[in-house]
């Protein structure tokens, strides 16, 4: 069965990122120091909270949450002993492409000036590309078998069998 770990994980940070603005100071330094090394941090594609900017932008945030959301969906789909047949590769890259395609096109659209959109929407198109991500990742730990790594206990001889 798959652990606990990475749903406890991807949870926290995306509760980190949230709650860094109220977070004591030592703590909030290093949340929003992190974010300042995965993201740009512009404060006007940022989500706002008590007054602050949060350590990632909107599009971030929407990326990480999806990321939660799918090692949070394996997860609950493994404890209920119901795991989704494994994709072939081509449909995995159509679903790679799918879940990609908000995020690319907001970001495409932003960058060419036709349209820029809200945080609400950066948050919104990175969330299927998160998700996929967090699918991913959980499958793949789920594929990985550590009983062959580890080498066989020693045991004691036994002892001959006595004729009677």
């Amino acid at each position: 069965m798959i652990a606990l770990l990475p749903v406890l994980l991807t949870t926290g940070w995306v509760a980190l990122l949230v709650a860094a603005p109220v977070l004591p100071g030592l703590a909030a330094a290093v949340v929003y120091g992190v974010g300042s090394f995965i993201c740009h941090q512009l404060p006007e594609r940022s989500f706002h909270f008590a007054g602050f900017q949060l350590p990632v932008c909107a599009r971030c945030l929407g990326i990480y949450i999806g990321v939660s959301a799918g090692v949070a969906y394996v997860w609950m789909q493994a404890a209920g002993r119901r795991m989704a047949p494994a994709l072939r590769p081509r449909t995995a890259r159509g679903l790679a492409a799918l879940a990609a395609t908000p995020t690319l096109l907001t970001v495409a659209l932003e960058a060419t000036g036709v349209w820029s959109p809200s945080n609400l929407t950066r948050a919104i198109a990175g969330l299927p590309l998160g998700a996929l991500v967090g699918l991913v990742v959980m499958s793949a730990l789920a594929t990985l078998h550590y009983d062959e790594c580890v080498p066989p206990r020693p045991t004691a001889p036994k002892p001959p069998q006595r004729s009677i």
